[in-house]
């Protein structure tokens, strides 16, 4: 049996870039990632300045969003993995939410 493994090279972010359909992040060795904002509901329903409020954790290997109490780390991003919440968990978390209206 051949077992076949892959190497990660995780670099820490540098800047981080949300739209209104992307989340953007470059890390230091030069690569940038772009992934969906549909891959974390929390972001795609978040405020302009919920998004725009971030800041790195772990050493800058990972990403924080206290308002939206969302985490994601580089790995993830390479690794192509969307958020991992339930569906019951946002839509709770979505239904505690405060409207911008209100």
């Amino acid at each position: 049996m051949v077992t076949s493994t892959i190497e990660l090279n995780v670099s820490a972010v540098e800047h981080v870039t949300v739209t209104y359909d992307a989340l953007a992040v470059d890390l230091s060795d030069g690569r940038s990632i772009t992934v969906p904002l549909a891959w974390y509901p929390r972001l795609m329903h978040a405020t302009e300045s919920d998004r725009q409020n971030w800041r790195l954790i772990g050493k800058g290997y990972g990403i924080h969003w206290e308002e939206l109490d969302e985490d994601i780390s580089v790995e993830g991003l390479l690794l192509g993995k969307s958020s991992g919440e339930s569906q019951t968990s946002f839509k709770r978390w979505l239904s505690g939410r405060v409207s911008p209206s209100a």
